[in-house]
């Protein structure tokens, strides 16, 4: 519960900070990259049911936060989980690494978009948003990696 918490939480304020100071955007982009390790979080004990508190957060954001961030990244976060949908539905690899393989899709997309339609699109955001996003996602594999290893040792 806490990590969906966590999510949401961290959806409005995020949107709420390119909102009130979107000059400081390198900063708020660094950020994103917490947003996806708690969403992938989330997936992992919610499954699909991410996707509920993703329009949770949303609606929060489009009342705490400029109309146009919540929209773009309303616009972002649909294609990033119709991405992670169809790579949890189809594919049938552990699920440390299905975490990993929707990332590695959704996560440009997701940069892209989410900075095209706010009007923020420029090397340092995009290079900062990218590198904080795989950083994250690489420490979340690493850890279910590690930890499925160490159970297959046990058992």
């Amino acid at each position: 519960m806490l990590y969906l918490l966590a999510y949401i939480a961290s959806v409005v304020l995020i949107n709420f900070a390119f909102s009130a100071a979107p000059h400081l955007d390198i900063i708020w982009s660094a950020w994103g990259g917490l947003v996806f390790i708690l969403r992938d979080m989330v997936q992992t004990r919610f499954g699909h049911g991410a996707i509920v508190a993703m329009l949770v957060a949303l609606g929060l954001s489009y009342v705490t936060s400029d109309p146009t961030i919540a929209l773009a990244s309303a616009t972002a976060f649909a294609v990033s989980e119709c991405i992670d949908w169809l790579v949890f539905t189809i594919t049938k690899r552990p699920l440390h690494d299905r975490l990993w393989i929707s990332s590695a899709l959704s996560i440009p997309l997701d940069t892209f978009i989410f900075f095209g339609l706010i009007d923020a699109l420029t090397p340092p955001v995009v290079i900062t948003a990218l590198a904080s996003k795989f950083a994250g996602v690489t420490v979340v594999w690493l850890i279910m990696a590690w930890r499925l290893r160490k159970q297959t040792v046990a058992g």
